[in-house]
């Protein structure tokens, strides 16, 4: 009986090593702030303060944003103007479906495939903000993100993405001077990331989304590079809430968004409000699941030690002369042999 606990308790420390090794980076997301890398409130002057035009500018000016094409619904133009008039100087790029196409045909030939056949349109217009910005430089924001106040002190990060809730980072609003290291990791990821988990929601965020660039980003920290300021570093910095959009000197506002939301996502959304519940209905689950297997276990091996006292019974029996007669008797001397 040892032995076979042993077995079972090997068997099944295996598999939860397994699933622990296959999930580790989210695991480890949880507790991961991003505090150390944060880009403080101390560190960026105030809007229209002369202190700005001192600082390093590293990241061109260009504002990056993604649509089907040239026709914005109007929902989003206010914030798509706020962006474009308080930063004239800039050089602004709408990537369109076809515009987005063209430049990974004629720049990235080797991820084509990939990009035509994301089963969710979302997931190009996620994939090609990476691509920009990496090949390019400057800032991306999402349509549904207007501009508070100038981003001039951004521009003094060589890349940089922005915190998000309950964990990791999300890509609405990135910096990056072109060629940076993570986000030419992030774009050499994609592919390996190119899986459908059946629910259109994960698919995207898992693939393209938040979640993927979080899971990058995890990992392009534990790999070590994430280190070195300056143009030539490979550090990312990370906006955190209150400078993104909380306060009137914040940087963005938010608008109205998430168009590609389905029935999903809502569901995702419900799992993420009632986490604890569902996390205590997980150990039990995990524990009745535990129980059975035990059980399992014992009853096969019961049976296998049942099975085997039987084999070896009859052959004690043969050996000695004895044998079954049947009737009430049972067995009887059938034939005596000398030992």
């Amino acid at each position: 009986m040892r032995r076979s606990l042993a077995i079972f308790l090997t068997v099944t420390g295996v598999i939860i090593i397994f699933l622990i090794h296959s999930v580790y980076t989210l695991l480890t997301l949880l507790v991961e702030d991003g505090s150390a890398d944060a880009i403080h409130s101390a560190e960026i002057p105030a809007p229209n303060s002369p202190l700005i035009d001192n600082m390093a500018q590293y990241i061109p000016k260009i504002i990056h944003q993604t649509y089907i094409n040239e026709s914005v619904p109007e929902i989003w133009r206010e914030a798509q103007r706020s962006c474009i008039d308080l930063h004239e100087d800039y050089e602004y790029k709408m990537w369109t479906d076809a515009k987005s196409r063209e430049l990974i045909a004629t720049e990235y030939p080797w991820f084509l495939n990939t990009f035509d056949n994301y089963s969710q349109p979302i997931q190009r217009a996620d994939a090609i903000r990476y691509f920009v910005l990496a090949h390019f430089g400057g800032i991306y924001i999402d349509l549904d993100d207007g501009c508070n106040r100038r981003l001039d002190p951004l521009l003094s990060y060589p890349a940089w993405v922005r915190r998000t809730a309950p964990t990791g980072i999300s890509n609405d609003a990135m910096g990056s001077i072109p060629q940076h290291p993570f986000f030419l990791t992030v774009t050499d990821s994609l592919r390996d990331y190119d899986k459908n988990w059946r629910l259109p929601y994960i698919t995207v965020m898992y693939s393209t989304g938040p979640l993927f660039l979080s899971v990058i980003w995890k990992k392009y920290m534990s790999s070590g590079s994430n280190i070195g300021d300056g143009a030539g570093g490979g550090r990312v910095r990370i906006l955190m809430m209150d400078e993104y959009n909380r306060y009137p000197w914040s940087f963005f506002s938010h608008h109205q968004g998430s168009s590609w939301h389905g029935k999903d996502a809502r569901l995702i959304f419900w799992m993420g409000s009632h986490w604890m519940m569902l996390t205590v209905m997980g150990f039990l689950l995990a524990g009745v699941v535990g129980i059975g297997l035990w059980w399992v276990w014992g009853r096969m091996l019961l049976l296998g030690q049942r099975r085997t006292k039987r084999r070896d019974g009859g052959l004690w029996e043969r050996a000695m002369g004895w044998g079954w007669r049947g009737g009430k008797g049972g067995y009887e001397l059938t034939e005596r042999r000398e030992v």
